[in-house]
């Protein structure tokens, strides 16, 4: 039990130095299941140890989230109280950091209406645009982290005795996170240069377009020119360094919103709102979602796509190579934040303005204009795989393999 206290200190302070990288005189806000308290009192407290002015912690129950959903009347689910997005964009337009540990039940809101959920998604959506885009430029520092919730432990570590699984997933998230590190802050830095060393190729590399290949996908995705490769983390609109995922073992961009085309396939079971998708294709054309299926949950991407016009959109492409912390546990985590890091990945929806030269204060009109997809939604889905290869198009049309057997060559 002494070495756990320890590490779960040590994973607090390093999600305070590192994640957010809490500033004198900063206000921080905590988002929480109400499982995770002895966690988040630690934050809390390393928090106020880095300087922290003021710490609100937002606890979260999602049996009540459950309860909305089976008890609420309909129109509840188009409302989103104005008086809390609000409160984000004040908090935002303060400098505040923001820290989420999420970790959504996979079965969450399993025989519950998809249409609810969506409508519901949609509206939090538009009530806290605003406040969206403080987070999609970086204008503040925010990260989401992961702790053991009993729900979430029980359908990964299914194959475990009950008692052994909570444990099993304290003992995974702090491997994937360099936890045990004899400094994880010191690790974590070095882990950030590393993936900024990948960053920094792809960037010297100006590739027009991407070609990937493996059992049951074979697309093509054009990169607008001016686009950035990020990775690790990056800076707030203060300067300040910041983590946005931890775990993180990707560098992302963003697509040309008009230029993917072909057919995808997914290698990793999605949690969308708490509701699982499995065996997902997409053909894309002309960049836009044209025939989708999926071997279950196909509703639940049908709501997806029907958010607004930019979530048939790409607005991330991310590479992760297959030999990588996460991937080498082999299990399905359910959790996107984490099986991201452990695959390549796209994304549905928005892209991020930090990804293209001169993107961060662009209007939606102008980021649509520079090639960058625009949409109230965000939603990563796996791709990569030990048989995934990517070639990379140069603007002389010099072809070059960037992937082969699922990792790295470049």
């Amino acid at each position: 039990m002494k070495d756990f206290e320890l590490m779960l200190e040590k994973y607090a302070d390093l999600v305070v130095k590192v994640g957010v990288n809490v500033q004198p005189g900063q206000v921080l806000m905590v988002h929480a299941p109400l499982e995770t308290a002895e966690l988040t009192r630690l934050i809390v407290g390393k928090a106020y140890e880095a300087g922290a002015k003021y710490v609100m912690v937002d606890w979260d129950d999602e049996a009540v989230t459950r309860i909305r959903y089976e008890k609420a009347p309909e129109d509840s689910f188009s409302y989103y109280p104005q008086w809390h997005a609000d409160m984000l964009e004040g908090f935002a337009e303060e400098g505040g950091a923001i820290l989420h540990i999420k970790v959504p039940d996979p079965e969450l809101l399993r025989g519950i209406d998809s249409a609810k959920v969506s409508t519901a998604v949609k509206a939090a959506a538009i009530a806290r645009k605003k406040y969206q885009n403080y987070t999609r430029s970086s204008k503040i520092s925010w990260s989401l982290i992961k702790a053991p919730t009993r729900a979430w432990a029980d359908k990964v570590f299914a194959d475990l005795p009950e008692e052994q699984r909570i444990d099993a997933m304290w003992e995974a998230v702090f491997q994937m996170n360099r936890v045990g590190a004899e400094d994880p802050v010191a690790a974590w830095r070095e882990h950030i240069a590393q993936l900024k060393q990948s960053q920094d190729r792809m960037n010297a590399k100006r590739y027009k377009s991407l070609h990937y290949r493996a059992p049951g996908t074979d697309l093509r995705v054009e990169l607008p020119e001016g686009h950035l490769w990020r990775g690790g983390g990056g800076e707030n609109g203060s300067g300040v360094y910041f983590v946005a995922n931890m775990p993180t073992e990707e560098i992302y961009t963003m697509p040309l919103r008009t230029g993917v085309n072909g057919t995808v396939s997914s290698t990793l079971p999605l949690n969308l709102n708490g509701r699982l998708v499995d065996g997902i294709t997409f053909t894309f054309t002309d960049g836009k979602v044209t025939a989708y299926d999926a071997v279950s949950g196909r509703e639940h991407l049908t709501s997806l796509l029907e958010t607004d016009e930019g979530a048939s959109y790409l607005g991330e492409v991310a590479l992760v190579q297959h030999d990588s912390p996460i991937s080498r546990l082999n299990r399905v985590f359910y959790n996107t934040g984490i099986d991201e890091n452990a695959s390549c990945h796209f994304a549905l929806g928005s892209a991020y303005p930090v990804n293209i030269e001169g993107g961060v204060g662009l209007s939606s009109e102008e980021l649509i204009k520079r090639g960058a997809n625009v949409s109230l939604t965000h939603v990563d889905f796996m791709i990569g795989s030990a048989e995934l290869e990517i070639d990379g198009e140069r603007a002389d049309g010099t072809i070059e393999p960037v992937f082969r057997k699922g990792n790295w060559v470049l």
